[in-house]
């Protein structure tokens, strides 16, 4: 339940108001990832999330290029983070949750390596890495496919075009934020 988008019950949220205070990662307070951080403890508490599709909610976007990357690095790190804090979360929640989790870890992972790959074959070879790409093309259609149909808006087919993005701004900033776990020194707003 990340951020602007999540609602706890008081009583909840005040039996673990002192864990949720005193959040440490390899040893030093971190101040960083809080909403997932609530929510994982929320989960081991034995609460449970509910999804509510009529919910409205509102937050604030950045509409520059150096906040938008501090606000992805703030949540890389806390993803990696958070995953690693979750994982004994995860064989008792929603098989949808766990492809989730595991699709927010090793996506990244397995699109960095197809760049590398595709890289290394025009380094090596000097020939153009067009599986690599035609891979690359089709998992991205793929995956808005899937969430236009599931949204039933044709709209979401839009955002193949967010690849270019994710290669050349996000799989180094998810690399970055992976090298510097353990700093949160300049990410809260």
């Amino acid at each position: 339940c990340c951020g602007p988008c999540a609602i706890y019950r008081r009583s909840a949220l005040a039996s673990l108001l002192d864990q949720y205070e005193s959040q440490y990662f390899r040893g030093k307070p971190s101040d960083f990832g809080e909403d997932r951080h609530l929510t994982i403890l929320m989960l081991k508490a034995g609460f449970r999330t509910e999804y509510v599709p009529s919910a409205i909610a509102a937050t604030v976007v950045p509409n520059k290029l150096g906040p938008y990357l501090r606000q992805q690095l703030r949540w890389a790190r806390s993803t990696y983070r958070d995953t690693l804090l979750g994982l004994r979360l995860l064989p008792n929640l929603h098989r949808f949750l766990t492809l989730d989790v595991v699709g927010q870890n090793l996506g990244p992972l397995l699109l960095a390596l197809s760049v590398l790959t595709g890289l290394a074959q025009l380094a090596l070879t000097g020939t153009v890495p067009w599986l690599a790409s035609l891979m690359i093309v089709a998992m991205t259609m793929i995956h808005c496919s899937v969430v236009a149909l599931r949204a039933r808006q044709r709209r979401f087919l839009g955002f193949s075009l967010h690849a270019f993005i994710n290669i050349f701004l996000l799989l180094p900033l998810k690399a970055y934020a992976l090298c510097t776990l353990s700093n949160s020194d300049w990410l809260s707003r």
